[in-house]
């Protein structure tokens, strides 16, 4: 149980000080965004699990996806920079597009509690759109 706390909290730390290092470079829009997009991802997650329009088997993956975020294994290390949160931001990506394609946009974007054009960019990057 220690080491998995141990894991999240360098999660956390290295989530921190990116949003730091981006605010004091002057991205502030940019450090707004990576700050709230943990909280908004999950709350997403939540809502996504509990929407009827959502099928079963995109749940599934749903939660597979939230289990793999938080598991303290790692494909790449967390505190490896850049790498880290690489393997994490493929799974995102991908369980993302799959749900756009399988549930709809909109059922994605309803979910979405943060900024839309911080959806409509993590769509993009995930080539959703």
């Amino acid at each position: 149980m220690r080491t998995w706390l141990l894991w999240l909290a360098v999660a956390v730390v290295v989530w921190i000080l990116a949003v730091l290092a981006l605010f004091l470079v002057g991205r502030r829009l940019a450090a707004r965004e990576l700050a709230a997009l943990l909280p908004n991802l999950v709350r997403m997650c939540r809502t996504l699990l509990h929407d009827p329009r959502v099928p079963r088997g995109s749940k599934v993956l749903v939660a597979v996806a939230v289990v793999w975020f938080i598991s303290p294994i790692d494909v790449v290390p967390e505190f490896i920079p850049v790498l880290g949160p690489l393997d994490d931001a493929i799974v995102a990506a991908l369980v993302l597009r799959h749900l756009v394609r399988r549930a709809g946009p909109e059922v994605v974007a309803e979910a979405w509690p943060g900024e839309p054009a911080t959806l409509e960019r993590m769509l993009r990057l995930a080539r959703v759109r």
